[in-house]
């Protein structure tokens, strides 16, 4: 009879069962190799706690009749001025043209004139009704004849 071969070899050549020794060290690497991994994943959520900015930059109201008191002047929304280059004011509406945009700013010299609006940063619900100032970045319309993605607004 033919002595089998084993199927698992050790590195070095030597048969992988021929060492306690080589099975402790593996043990060992594999116990490190936790360890830096979790010491990596610590720092790394320290580092992220440390960089992130401690203050919001959106002002939020949640009750309404606060809104109303709010003076003019307030602005809501991102302080980055760089990041919305496109402005206009009008009072706001509620509703789109044809899907484009969910809040509209009505201004003069009738529906033609009107600013199609959308925003991810803001509640513009909260606005309603009010005459505003918005800063945002124009987007591609299919029927709005100017859609823009509002980032920041102030109250007039």
């Amino acid at each position: 009879m033919e002595q089998e071969q084993p199927v698992v070899h050790a590195f070095d050549g030597k048969p992988a069962s021929t060492s306690g020794k080589q099975a402790q060290s593996g043990k060992i690497m594999s116990k490190q190799a936790i360890l830096i991994f979790v010491g990596i994943v610590i720092l790394g959520i320290g580092t992220g706690f440390l960089l992130a900015p401690k203050n919001s930059n959106v002002t939020t109201v949640t009750d309404t009749t606060k809104l109303a008191s709010l003076p003019k002047g307030t602005v809501f929304g991102s302080q980055d001025e760089k990041a919305f280059k496109d402005s206009a004011e009008g009072i706001l509406r509620e509703g789109g043209i044809e899907g484009e945009g969910s809040h509209h700013l009505e201004r003069p010299g009738g529906a033609s004139q009107n600013v199609y609006i959308t925003s991810s940063v803001l509640d513009l619900n909260q606005l309603v009704g009010r005459k505003i100032k918005v800063w945002g970045q124009t987007n591609a319309a299919q029927t709005a004849g100017w859609l823009m993605d509002v980032g920041r607004a102030q109250i007039l």
